[in-house]
Parts: C-alpha cells; sequence; structure tokens
C-alpha cells in the first residue's frame, strides 16, 4: 500500500474541525450572554480533536500546507521509494499470514454457498457446470456432423493443391471447422444457462468457469490453426500449417500450449469464483500465485525439454539457464505485487516471438511452389503482415496503458505521469503507424521495379521501364527520410517537446550547411534536372568527358558509371557537364577501308550490298540492325590507295559486335573477289639509269596482268 496526500480531504477535516469548535464556543441564538449547558460532542467528534491537537499531526499538515505546489512537481524521492518498498514488504507479509486462514476461508465460502443456493453445496455448482458444457458439447457434435458432410465432397479436390488459391480454401475451411462449432458451443451453454432464473451467486459462480472453458478451447483452435494439427494433436492430412515447423516441434508445442492455457483459465476462473464468494485479498493472491506456480513449471519444463538444438550446445545451455532464472524472476515479481515491472519483463520474452512467428504465418500463408515467380514484397501480404504487427503490439501497448495508469498515483504527479505515459503510448502508435506506411510504399514501390525489370515490348515500353528504374530507388529513399522525419517530430511533439523552435533551428542550420557546402547543394540540385530531363537511365551507357560507362545506380549527389574494362567511376552531378547517351534510340556506325587504286569500286559496292543482306538474314544480328551495312562513296584519295566510306544503323550498344562481323565478311568477299587492299609500296632503283625504264615497264606488266585476271570472272 502506498499513501497519497489529497488537499480535499484535508481541507474537509479542517472544515469539520471550526464548525465542531463553533457549535462547542458560540452560545445559543436568542439567549442571554449568560453561560449556559451545553450537550457534550460525540465520541467521534472528540477523537477528531484529539488527532487535530497531536503534534505529529500538526507538523504533517504544516509540512504539506507549505509548498504542495512545488512537491507535485517533483518526481519520485527517497521517501517514494520507501513507500514502495513498504508497500512490498507489507504485501509478502500479507500473504505469508494468509497461510492459516485458507481452511477458514473456505469453510466460509461452503456456508455462503449453502445459504444463497437454497441448501446446495459446491457440488451443485459443478453439477450445473457439467450439465451445460455438455448441452453445448451435444449442439456443437451435431453442428460438426452437418459441416463434415457437405465438406467431404470438396475436401479431396483441394487436397494436393498446392496454389495458393487451393491453400486459402483449405486454409479458409479450417478456421471455418475450427470456430464455428466453438461459437455454436457459446451460444448453447451460456444461452441455455441465461434461460433459468438462478440466485445471483450460483451465475457468478457458474458463468466464469463457462466463459474459462469456451476461452481455452479458442486458444486452443488457433493453436491447432497455427501448427496445422488436428483433435489429440496430431499432424492432420491436407492442413495449411502457416508456422514453418517439423511434426515433432507442432505437436510438442501443441501439448505445452494445451497445459499452460489450461492452468491460466483454471486460475481466472478460480479468482473470478474468489472474488463471487468475498475471499480476503491476501488468501486469494495465495491460492493465485500458489496456481502460478504450475505455469511456471510448464514454462521451465518448456525450456529445457523443447524440441530446438539437436546437439546441446554450451552456449544453448546458458540460455537455458538464463531464460529459468528469467522465469523465476517473473514470478517473483509477480508475487511481490510489482505489476508493472512484470508485464514489461512479459512483453520482452513474449513479444519478440510473438512478432517473429506473426511474420511466418503470413509469409507461409502467401507462399507458392514457386516463388521465384511472385513478387518478393506484394502489398497484400505486407499490408497484412505489419498490420498484424500492429495489432499486436497495439494490443499489448494498452493493456500496459491500463497497468500504468492503476500504478503511477503517488509515484509523480497525475498531470506529469499522464502527460508522460500518453506521449510514450501515442509514440509507440506513431512509429508503428508510420512503419506500416513505409513497408506498404516500399511494396509498392518494389512491386513496380520488379515488373520494370521484367517487362519487354515496343521501345516506348523498354524506355519507360528504365526511367521507372532510375526514379523510383530515388523516390523510395526519399519516402524513407521523409517518414521518418514526419514520426519523429510527432512522438516529439506528443511527448511535449516544442517542436517549432526545432524546426526554425533546422530552417537556419540548413542555410548555414547550404552557404558551407554549396558544392553539395550544386550536386543535389544538378541532379535533380538531370532526372527532369530524362538525361540518362540506369542500364545506358553514356560519356561525359574523360568518364563513359554503363549507369549502374544513383544517389542524391551522385552516379555510378560502369567501365567496360570494370572500374566503376562515382561522379558527382555538378561536375558531369554534357551528357552523351549513346543508348537512346538507335546508333549510326561509321568506318572506313582502304582498297589498291585498280579497284573497281562498282564491284566494291556490290560486294558490300551482299555482306549486307547476309547480316541481315544472321538470327543473332539481323534483329539488332535497323539499316544494314552500305558502302556511301570514295571518302579521300590516300597516298597508297582509295579510301572508302561505310555506314550501317543499329539498335545502341550492338554496333561494335556488328561491325566486327562486318569486317570479316568483307574481307573474306575481297579475298574471294581479288580485292586489294592499300598498302605501302617502296620502288627501289639502281645506279644504271637504264634499269629505271625496265622497272617501270616490269610494274606495268604486272598490273596488267592483274587486271586481266580480275576481269576473267564477269566475263565468265
Amino acid at each position: 500500500m502506498y499513501c497519497h496526500f489529497n488537499p480535499m480531504r484535508l481541507f474537509r477535516m479542517c472544515a469539520v474541525a471550526l464548525w465542531v469548535g463553533a457549535v462547542v464556543a458560540a452560545p445559543a441564538h436568542g439567549q442571554s450572554a449568560a453561560p449556559a449547558a451545553v450537550a457534550p460532542p460525540p465520541e467521534k467528534v472528540e477523537q477528531l480533536l484529539k488527532l487535530l491537537d497531536d503534534p505529529d499531526v500538526k507538523a504533517w499538515i504544516a509540512t504539506k500546507g507549505t509548498s504542495p505546489a512545488a512537491e507535485e512537481t517533483m518526481g519520485p524521492s527517497a521517501s517514494d521509494f520507501m513507500l514502495w518498498s513498504n508497500s512490498i514488504r507489507a504485501h509478502l507479509r500479507g500473504i505469508g499470514q494468509a497461510v492459516p486462514a485458507v481452511p477458514g476461508e473456505f469453510e466460509g465460502a461452503s456456508s455462503t454457498i449453502m445459504t444463497e443456493i437454497n441448501g446446495r453445496g459446491p457440488g451443485a455448482i459443478l453439477f450445473l457446470f457439467a450439465i451445460f458444457a455438455a448441452l453445448g458439447l451435444g449442439a456443437e457434435l451435431i453442428f460438426r456432423r452437418l459441416v463434415k458432410r457437405a465438406g467431404q465432397r470438396h475436401a479431396a479436390a483441394v487436397a494436393a493443391d498446392e496454389t495458393p488459391p487451393a491453400r486459402h480454401h483449405i486454409l479458409g475451411r479450417a478456421i471455418f471447422a475450427a470456430m464455428a462449432p466453438l461459437v455454436v458451443f457459446a451460444i448453447v451453454s451460456i444461452g441455455a444457462f441465461h434461460a433459468f432464473t438462478w440466485p445471483p451467486l450460483l451465475g457468478a459462480l457458474v458463468l466464469p468457469l463457462l466463459v474459462a472453458l469456451i476461452a481455452w478451447r479458442v486458444v486452443m483452435s488457433i493453436t491447432a490453426i497455427l501448427l496445422g494439427v488436428r483433435k489429440g494433436s496430431g499432424i492432420g492430412p491436407g492442413m495449411v500449417r502457416l508456422i514453418p515447423i517439423d511434426d515433432v516441434k507442432a505437436a510438442f508445442w501443441y501439448r505445452r500450449a494445451a497445459v499452460f492455457s489450461g492452468i491460466f483459465f483454471t486460475g481466472w476462473a478460480a479468482a473470478g469464483l474468489m472474488t463471487a464468494l468475498n475471499f480476503t485479498p491476501n488468501v486469494k493472491g495465495l491460492i493465485v500465485y500458489t496456481l502460478g506456480l504450475g505455469l511456471l513449471a510448464v514454462a521451465l519444463e518448456t525450456v529445457w525439454n523443447r524440441p530446438e538444438a539437436p546437439v546441446a550446445s554450451k552456449a544453448y545451455r546458458v540460455k537455458e539457464w538464463l531464460l529459468t532464472f528469467y522465469l523465476c524472476l517473473l514470478w517473483l515479481l509477480w508475487v511481490a505485487g510489482l505489476s508493472l515491472a512484470l508485464w514489461v519483463g512479459i512483453y520482452v520474452l513474449v513479444l519478440p516471438p510473438i512478432l517473429r512467428t506473426t511474420s511466418a504465418a503470413v509469409k507461409s500463408f502467401f507462399s507458392t511452389a514457386d516463388d521465384a515467380a511472385k513478387p518478393k514484397a506484394p502489398v497484400v501480404e505486407v499490408l497484412i503482415e505489419r498490420g498484424a504487427r500492429v495489432i499486436v503490439i497495439a494490443l499489448a501497448v494498452a493493456w500496459l496503458a491500463l497497468v500504468l495508469r492503476s500504478r503511477t498515483v503517488g509515484l509523480m504527479g497525475d498531470e506529469v505521469a499522464s502527460r508522460l505515459f500518453r506521449g510514450v503510448l501515442g509514440g509507440v502508435v506513431i512509429l508503428l503507424t508510420a512503419d506500416l506506411v513505409w513497408n506498404i510504399a516500399k511494396g509498392l514501390i518494389n512491386r513496380r521495379i520488379e515488373r520494370a525489370r521484367v517487362e519487354g515490348g515496343d521501345p516506348a515500353e523498354l524506355a519507360r521501364s528504365g526511367r521507372l528504374l532510375t526514379l523510383l530507388p530515388i523516390l523510395r529513399n526519399f519516402l524513407a527520410v521523409l517518414i521518418a522525419a514526419i514520426a519523429v517530430m510527432m512522438v516529439l511533439s506528443g511527448l511535449g517537446v516544442a517542436i517549432g523552435p526545432l524546426i526554425a533551428g533546422a530552417g537556419i542550420f540548413g542555410v548555414a550547411i547550404g552557404f558551407g557546402s554549396q558544392a553539395l547543394v550544386r550536386d543535389i540540385i544538378s541532379g535533380i534536372f538531370y532526372m527532369t530531363d530524362d538525361a540518362f537511365r540506369v542500364g545506358e551507357y553514356i560519356q561525359s568527358g574523360s568518364y563513359k560507362g554503363t549507369v549502374e545506380s544513383f544517389s542524391i549527389r551522385s552516379v555510378k558509371l560502369r567501365h567496360h574494362r570494370g572500374p566503376i567511376f562515382t561522379v558527382p552531378f555538378g561536375t558531369l557537364g554534357a551528357v552523351q547517351n549513346m543508348s537512346r534510340d538507335w546508333v549510326i556506325d561509321k568506318f572506313f577501308i582502304s582498297v589498291s587504286y585498280d579497284t573497281d569500286i562498282a564491284k566494291v559496292k556490290k560486294l558490300v550490298k551482299g555482306v549486307g543482306a547476309a547480316l541481315l538474314e544472321d538470327e543473332e544480328f539481323g534483329p539488332q540492325i535497323i539499316e544494314t551495312v552500305k558502302m556511301k562513296g570514295v571518302e579521300d584519295f590516300g597516298d597508297y590507295g582509295i579510301k572508302l566510306s561505310f555506314a550501317m544503323m543499329t539498335k545502341p550498344g550492338h554496333q561494335s559486335t556488328i561491325r566486327r562481323r562486318a569486317y570479316a565478311m568483307i574481307r573474306e568477299a575481297f579475298t574471294a573477289n581479288d580485292i586489294g587492299f592499300a598498302s605501302p609500296t617502296v620502288q627501289v632503283a639502281g645506279n644504271d639509269d637504264l634499269s629505271a625504264p625496265a622497272a617501270a615497264a616490269a610494274t606495268r606488266d604486272a598490273m596488267a596482268r592483274k587486271n586481266a585476271a580480275a576481269a576473267k570472272p564477269e566475263e565468265g
């Protein structure tokens, strides 16, 4: 127990004291000033006056009346901790003193039952409970048989189907088959009980038993759905197991959940019965704590026998001992009456596994036989998974808020406590909502990115997909920063922090940072304009100054270019400058070939035309050619031959490969038709002047023979 100062109570005490003093001292109205006999005050008033005259009471009143406002603003002091310590000791002392009083409490409860329920003993309560539970079970059995007949026709058709619709159908049938009979049981059992008129005490004793039985069965049905088990903890064929574990673990956890929840709801029903029978709080607490030993025993047995690690390592054993100590500590906190610390400890132990189990169940529900064909983050899956997490944490926060509300009185000022706890709990809700919004937005963006990566078709659609692959990651990062900033601001505002000066200070700080980092601001703004102009996209090959390569990714201030030889350049947008995009729409590739002066130009053009036709018919290169290779004409007269110009139009990124293939085919065609490439020639003359005419004549004869040999195929 703890003490709490109430100014209104002190005011009423002083007012009563003044009123009593006035009545005692004042003469009666309409009488003379002579003293008259006055009736003595009541005994309770005399006791009140004596208490007010006590020096300790006067000192306490003076202390409390000097500066109440100052004490209200102070946090917990040393005296508060002493009050908590004394309260815990008093609670434990009361529990210890309740041990001898247990038999008397049960005798009193038995006599109360005999008196209130027309001479019936405690056995009549159990008998009525059994009757109405049997009625509910009978109605449930009839309902199950009707449903079983109607569902046997569809069970075999979908038992072996692994598609998501079939799995969802099986799961829906499992939920209906588990929950609908329980609804029938609850309606029949409780409805039949309320159909009769019973003594008030009898209703207060039988109803908790029925509700506890229904709650236990609901918990077991949900556990069976999650673990994919049927009655008797057997593994059911055709069941959808939402938690991905094997049969041994599923049966183990199902049995432990049955025993643990059975003890829990038995204790809950026993607490309700003892409250209705006016058990003293200490005796009630003693009995409930004794039943709590059963919960502790089941938890410890689960820790030491759970089939988690086939090979028990030292770390695993240390974890078991730590869990054992932690569970014993939770039970001691419960016995000591420290509800707040107890629930915080339970949340620390239970919430992470519950959240992991929820995520695993949702992913298992949406899983298919071919997960590769499914998007990684479907919006519905993200919404259900995060929504379930939000619901679990919100329920835990709401329950903790109730516990805190009942425990904050006397710890600190009511206004300060309520503001602090409202801010903390509101902050948790805000963060959960922000997490839900962010994951939905991320799921939408990731899903669109995956679709853009696999989309094909016309060039316009490919261009749109490339633009999305460029802009969506930037949008995702921007949303992450925006949602985080808004959530933090809302949490700080809920905690009572004035965010107006923070926003103003952030603006001034941002201006100062802007002046100090103009290059960074220039990079960011330049990147925005590059994105607006659609200058380049992810996967395109660009060149800017001495930097060239394939665009791999973006950040807020820079772009990463992968060079065709392997190195990667990280180039700030501000220094990028003019961009030469080599991956848009089409590419015209030009190249030059030099032939000897005696080459027939028309014949070369004809041969190159055949090479272009062969390239178009090629299965590998044909789809990438927009306009095949053609000879444009004579480009220049060189020192050793004629320079011919060639050109072709291809899709971006394929021009080099097609040009190499065209070179090889042109060389083969020239060789087959005795067309020579231009090459440097050197004529060496002797000292004899008569040798020069002879050498010139020999050269002319050789060229004539070559031309004649080249003309023979055409004549044939």
